[in-house]
Order: structure tokens, then C-alpha cells, then sequence
């Protein structure tokens, strides 16, 4: 689709945005431009990192059920009479 353009299409294409929007406001389209661009890779970026992530095969955890340290001990009567 864009193959086609060479350097006076581009020149035009120029032209006509800088007659659209003026030299004053050319500045801030391509800062504002730019900013989308990046955040846009950052969003990109995050995506592929949260998939990769919920690729990963999940380690099944130990527990400690059957362990001595999640065993309460029973409660026994206190003999203490001094209340």
C-alpha cells in the first residue's frame, strides 16, 4: 500500500499538514505523537510480559498441613487455683 510513495508523495503529504494544522501547533502533535508512541510500546511490552508469566507452568506449592508447626496444641485446665 505504501510501497508506491517516493519522495515528492511524502513532500505532499508534508505540505498538506502543515497547511491543516499551522507551524505554531506542529510541535506539540509530535510531542503529543511521540508520548503515544511510547506508551503504547510500554503497553506492548507489559502484554508480553503478562503472558509469558501466565505461560510459565505453575510449581505446586508444599504445604504444611501434615507439618508440626500448623498443629495447635490442645487445650488443657490449668490446675491454677489463684484467681
Amino acid at each position: 500500500m505504501l510501497g508506491n510513495l517516493n519522495g515528492w508523495h511524502l513532500l505532499i503529504v508534508l505540505a498538506v499538514i502543515l497547511l491543516l494544522f499551522g507551524a505554531a501547533k506542529l510541535p506539540a502533535l509530535a510531542k503529543s505523537m511521540g508520548q503515544s508512541a511510547r506508551v503504547f510500546r510500554s503497553e506492548m511490552k507489559e502484554m508480553k510480559r503478562d503472558d509469558e508469566v501466565s505461560a510459565a507452568p505453575e510449581v505446586p506449592r508444599a504445604t504444611d498441613a501434615g507439618t508440626a508447626s500448623s498443629v495447635t496444641p490442645e487445650k488443657r485446665p490449668s490446675n491454677d487455683t489463684s484467681a
